[in-house]
Parts: C-alpha cells; structure tokens; sequence
C-alpha cells in the first residue's frame, strides 16, 4: 500500500500548506541535476506534493527545486568545501529553521534514515529510521536539535 503523505502530515499539523505534485519528469530531471536517485520514500512523497510548509512557514520537506539548488549548492560551494565535511555523502530534504538541516543519505542505501546535520559543529547525527518517523518525531517534538 503506498502512504499518503497529505494524509499523513493534515493528520500531524493542521497548518499545513501543500504544493501540486512534482512531476515524472522533474523528478527525473532532479536526479539528473544532483546525479543520483531520489530515496524512495522522498521520491514517493514530492510525487504526491511538491515539498510541505508546516506552522511558522517551516519547510517541512522542501520543493523539488530547493532539495536540487541545495544540495548542489552545499557539495560545490568553496567555502564549504573548506569549513565542513564533505556534503556528498547527505542529500538534504529540510531545514529546522536554526541552520541546521535534515538529510538522508547519498546516494540512497537501503535504509531509509535520516539524519540531521548541525551547521555549527558539523555533526552529523541518525534521527529517524525513515522519513514517516521524522514527520511524526519532528513534528511532536521528539526531535530536538
């Protein structure tokens, strides 16, 4: 049975604002762009909306064209490439609105989990085994960054 992500997340937060799914052929030209495939669960959740805005305007999971200017942004910047570890190994989806953001792994394993990636110490830890668990987690407040 596929999950339905509107459903899910209206049930996790009232204030949810949703965009028309992404479609076949930006998901393709995306993957394209970053070079890799999408997770699966990603990929199943921009096919059913194109990225989610929670309460405060929070970026719940980005649009398709910010998960691609992102994550080429972070992987090429100079700057970066100086100050932190190596972006390749993370495929960002979200931010938490401090600076800090959430990933999955790149390019896709098996596993679902997501991690967060704290922009001051450059850690990067497991949050969530999959992306239903970060909605729900994050959106409790389970999560704590």
């Amino acid at each position: 049975m596929r999950l339905m992500w509107r459903e899910l997340v209206s049930e996790l937060t009232p204030d949810a604002t949703f965009f028309p799914p992404a479609s076949a052929a930006a998901l393709t030209a995306a993957e394209r762009s970053l070079s890799q495939p999408l997770p699966a669960a990603l990929r199943g959740f921009l096919a059913d909306t194109d990225g989610v805005v929670g309460e405060h305007g929070l970026g719940l999971v980005w649009t398709l064209d910010r998960i691609v200017t992102d994550n080429v942004q972070f992987r090429t910047n100079a700057d970066f490439m100086r100050l932190y570890m190596p972006f390749g190994p993370l495929l960002f989806f979200a931010g938490a609105g401090s600076g800090d953001q959430f990933a999955f792994l790149s390019p896709p394993v098996e596993r679902d989990d997501t991690f967060a990636w704290d922009h001051e110490s450059d850690s990067r830890r497991w949050i969530a085994s999959n992306l239903e668990m970060y909605l729900r987690w994050w959106l409790d407040g389970r999560i704590k960054l």
